[in-house]
This record gives structure tokens, sequence and C-alpha cells, in this order.
């Protein structure tokens, strides 16, 4: 790497002027231009990253109906080394950003495809947030708006505790109803949302602006 060759001709330029070259004393620490080489390849990975999760996905135009152009992720999940590369960055951002996270929630239905695998990588649970009348047992529900209609995305009321710290996850962020209903839930269970983790985003939507304050993290924006 470039960095690693600066290095050693510093050095080099260095013993010849018979001074000796500072060194750290901790065992382990990384010179510079180390953590710089180092830096530069994780950012190439991440991005090489993100470029097969991007060929994986492809086009449907108008469908379900006409007007709208379907991202398809079938491909994707089709490919162990796409799949494993989307976890890849979703860990990475969670802990490069977040210290605590008790639970991972996913959205009705392709949240369920990501999030335990996501879960399973952190060391902690997953939970489900479904539509209404699929959830067992006593639950807490949010209607939300569609184009033509309402929607309720419910949760079971035992699911999340007061106080935890949760990450919602799903394939796709439009305009944000359903991501929405469900930061609405947990404030319901007086939980903390962290931030919400989609790997498509199609921007032109706007669908962050109506998660504020709640950031959103996409692997993979049009």
């Amino acid at each position: 790497m470039l960095c690693d060759q600066e290095e050693k001709e510093r050095r080099k330029k260095k013993k010849k002027e018979g001074r000796t070259p500072i060194v750290a004393t901790q065992r382990g620490a990384a010179t510079g231009g180390e953590v710089s080489s180092a830096a530069v390849r994780m950012a190439a990975e991440s991005q090489s990253k993100v470029q097969l999760i991007q060929r994986c996905i492809r086009d449907f135009p108008d469908f379900p109906k006409k007007g709208i152009v379907f991202k398809d992720i079938c491909p994707l999940l089709k490919d162990p080394a796409a799949l494993t590369a989307v976890i890849d960055l979703f860990e990475e951002h969670v802990k490069k950003n977040h210290k605590q996270v008790d639970l991972i929630i996913g959205l009705d239905a392709r949240g369920f495809l990501f999030g335990p695998l996501l879960a399973q990588r952190l060391g902690v649970g997953f939970v489900l947030v479904r539509k209404r009348g699929k959830l067992p047992g006593p639950t807490v529900s949010v209607a939300y708006a569609l184009e033509y209609g309402e929607a309720d995305a419910e949760i079971q009321e035992d699911a999340v505790f007061p106080g935890q710290k949760v990450l919602l996850i799903d394939d796709l962020l439009a305009t944000g109803g359903t991501l929405y209903a469900t930061c609405e839930l947990i404030r319901k269970l007086q939980a903390e949302v962290l931030g919400c983790m989609v790997v498509i985003e199609l921007k032109e939507l706007h669908g962050a602006d109506k998660l504020k304050p709640h950031s959103v993290f996409s692997l993979v924006q049009y």
C-alpha cells in the first residue's frame, strides 16, 4: 500500500541521517501509516461489498402497478456472498455507532430475512412487527396510512421492555410509513429507538425526513 511504502522510505531516510525512528512502546500499537493503510483497506472492502449488493438488485418496471419500479432482492438472497455482505455492513455500522443494543426489531415481512441474521451476529434478541391479526396473545398496534386506505402494525405486549434500546430493520425505505408506525409502537412500549436500517433507500420519496429525529442507515440509495 502507498502508506506502507512512505513509512519505509521515511525510516530509511532517518537511518541514513543517524537518527532512530520513534516507535510505539505499547505492544500492538500501530504507526500512523499502518492505521491509515488499514482504514483505506477497510473502506475499499466496504465499497466492494456495496457494489456486490447493487449487482444483486434488479428492477421490474410497472410492478405491482403501473408507474412503480420494483426493487427485487431475490437474487441477493440467492447469493450467499451478497447476503453475507449485507449482514457484514449492518454489523459494522452497529458496532461503530451503538455501544448498547438490546434488540433488533424486524418489519413484516422482509425485515424478517435480515433481522435474525444480524441479531445472531450481535448476540442479541430479535422481535417481529407484523400486520394486524398475525401475532398471538396480547398485542399493541398502531394504524398508518397507505396510498389507498390504512394498515396496522402490531407487536406483542411483552416483546420489548421499557428502557430497552432497539434498532429497526427492513429491506426498503420508501415513504417511511411502516417504519414510522414501528417507531410509534416502540414509543408506546416506552423503549428507545436507536435508529433504522434498510438495504435500499429511495431518496426521492424522502422517507428519512418522516422518521426524524431517528437516523436512517441504508446500504444502497436510488
